[in-house]
């Protein structure tokens, strides 16, 4: 029973984290666009609960979102918290992305628990944990008419996988939830940061052009 109880609490400690940091990295996209309060506030909250709506729609459940109001209010403060700082923030060049990587690594963790809770196969809670992590940015970019980040050339959805392959090892040998937890996360963050400051991506496709096919 408190090991169900530390779980749970842990999950939603981390999909408030999660929210609070993808939601800062939608609405710094927004900002970089021009756009006012409302439409930073829209796409604050698309990135947040985009990817979780999205899985929990896959698992049956009621989108997390809508069973408490403290989602929609996270992604007010986070709102609120880019307005007062704007100018601290502006100096940052990375801070979007550092967010955007926290709440990429958090959402994935969030993802393969709640798809645990619900009796799927880890292979099915790894991949959830995938669509939490990633979808979110992708439904961003499209409202912020850029090309979704899953499809550039960094690595971004592989660090979800890599980071929910970790989970899963861990979980495998018995691990307890705060140490899978935290190796995991830390495990998704440095895959990311390491690949964008290094330039790491997966081989790119070989395409046939127009000119050659004729």
């Amino acid at each position: 029973m408190a090991e169900e109880i530390s779980v749970s609490t842990v999950q939603q400690v981390i999909e408030f984290l999660g929210t609070f940091a993808f939601a800062i990295s939608g609405i710094r996209h927004a900002a970089a666009k021009h756009f006012d309060w409302f439409g930073g506030y829209v796409c604050g909250i698309a990135v947040a609960i985009g990817g979780g709506t999205i899985r929990d729609v896959m698992l049956g459940a009621i989108p997390f979102w809508m069973t408490t109001p403290v989602y929609m209010i996270c992604t007010a403060m986070a709102l609120l918290v880019v307005i007062v700082f704007s100018k601290y923030m502006e100096r940052l060049s990375n801070t979007w992305f550092v967010f955007d990587t926290l709440g990429l690594a958090l959402f994935t963790i969030a993802g393969i628990q709640k798809s645990l809770d619900y009796s799927q196969p880890f292979w099915v809670a790894i991949t959830m944990g995938c669509i939490t992590g990633a979808a979110g940015g992708v439904i961003r970019d499209i409202l912020l008419n850029n090309e979704p980040v899953i499809f550039r050339k960094e690595i971004y959805a592989m660090a979800c996988f890599l980071g929910g392959s970790v989970y899963w090892l861990l979980a495998y040998l018995s691990m307890p939830v705060e140490i899978t937890v935290i190796v995991s996360f830390t495990v998704t963050c440095l895959i990311r940061f390491l690949a964008v400051k290094y330039h790491l991506s997966l081989p790119v496709l070989k395409g046939i052009d127009n000119d050659d096919s004729k």
